[in-house]
């Protein structure tokens, strides 16, 4: 006899599970308990932003396999809110509950390699790219290639970190000891017009919903400002979405999958990074559409429908680094962002502001995508005057 559709679904009043426990958990609890959900989440961290949002914060280390073991046993379902957790981890978890996405999906995204090899053997646009384990790989890779050309680690990167241009072949020596590894990747420097992202999230049975493209700004290799629409071309916009769509179906997601694309000036999509969990340019959909991201990922890894991804209309999201901090010399004036009526604040419950960290971001809906970036800018700048 075959299972009635409700039987697969984890409904509302279960107990979801997060692995990690930064900002994208804290939001997913957040859109989980507006559902009624109840969250449990685990990682080697206390007083997380996750933690401080969710029922249950579990202090243990990923590679304590008894410890996640328990984790999972008492929760309906796992995801995550960043990906670089041991292949053990997911298979622990995998015996005692399901893991969306599963550990096939992180498996493949976590390490730069494997990622730029599996969308390249199906044929998917990805950046040139070589294989580097040794000087001589790379001194090789990069007469192959041609210089500038990005050295990056093959694992454990993101906001740039792990990752330095070559600009000529004497470079090589210094920039392969630079990122103390033993695996990396070279990949060509691609002169484009623009960065862009498209989210996507797959349920159970296979129903999508797209959001972007997403154009996106970045500040020293980390996100600043995100809009919608993108202003591209209706031929790119296709095409970046087919890619997307192609892409989270090789992978098989079940959840959110992200595809960061370079567009490049003769109107080529390449993949230049994905994340299969919801991502830092998609919280421009939080007030800009009519389900975020993250209720979508609730949705998608509980069998549930998923909601609609249109949008309330142009719209813009603003990063809140640690530099806002810094520079208001103490607590920023939220009073002069917030005057703006429209602004809406999002703060992740961290402590310490440091330079390039993470502390929140701004968001806003306006009648023109430039009134609203500029409305987000504005906001920004505000929350550092002195007066």
């Amino acid at each position: 006899m075959s299972a009635s559709p409700s039987t697969s679904i984890i409904q509302p009043g279960s107990i979801l599970g997060v692995l990690g426990s930064g900002q994208l958990g804290r939001m997913f609890a957040i859109a989980a308990r507006r559902l009624g959900y109840r969250v449990h989440v685990y990682s080697p961290d206390d007083d997380t932003p996750t933690g401080q949002v969710a029922d249950l914060e579990i202090q243990g280390a990923y590679e304590d396999l008894d410890a996640v073991a328990a984790f999972a046993r008492g929760v309906s379902v796992v995801t995550f809110e960043f990906e670089n957790v041991p292949s053990a981890t997911t298979a622990a978890i995998d015996k005692i509950c399901p893991v969306r996405p599963g550990g096939h999906v992180l498996h493949t995204t976590q390490h730069r390699l494997r990622e730029k090899s599996f969308f390249a053997s199906r044929g998917l646009p990805v950046t040139p790219f070589r294989a580097v384990r040794s000087l001589v790989d790379l001194e090789q890779a990069a007469v192959e290639l041609g210089l500038p050309a990005v050295l990056k680690t093959a694992s454990w990167g993101y906001d740039g970190k792990g990752q330095v241009i070559l600009r000529q072949h004497s470079d090589s020596p210094q920039a392969w000891d630079s990122l103390k590894t033993d695996e990396g990747i070279l990949e060509a420097f691609i002169d484009y017009e623009c960065e862009a992202s498209v989210i996507v999230a797959r349920g159970l049975n296979g129903e999508m919903a797209i959001y972007g493209p997403l154009r996106n700004e970045h500040q020293h290799h980390i996100l600043d400002i995100t809009t919608f629409p993108s202003a591209l071309s209706e031929k790119i916009e296709k095409a970046a979405i087919e890619v997307a769509v192609q892409a989270t179906l090789a992978l098989d997601v079940v959840g959110i999958l992200c595809i960061e694309f370079f567009i490049t000036r003769s109107g080529d999509v390449l993949i230049n990074e994905v994340a299969p969990r919801p991502h830092n340019s998609g919280h421009v959909t939080i007030d800009g559409h009519v389900t975020c991201q993250f209720e979508q990922q609730v949705r998608a890894i509980c069998g549930l429908p998923l909601g609609s991804s249109a949008s309330h209309g142009p719209c813009a999201m603003v990063n809140l680094l640690g530099d806002v901090w810094v520079e208001a010399k103490g607590t920023p004036r939220w009073e002069k962002a917030l005057a703006n009526h429209s602004i809406k604040l999002h703060l992740y419950g961290k402590e310490a502001a440091r330079i390039g960290r993470k502390m929140g971001h701004l968001t806003t809906v306006g009648t023109s995508v430039a009134e609203a970036r500029q409305a987000v800018i504005t906001a920004r700048q505000n929350l550092m005057t002195k007066d």
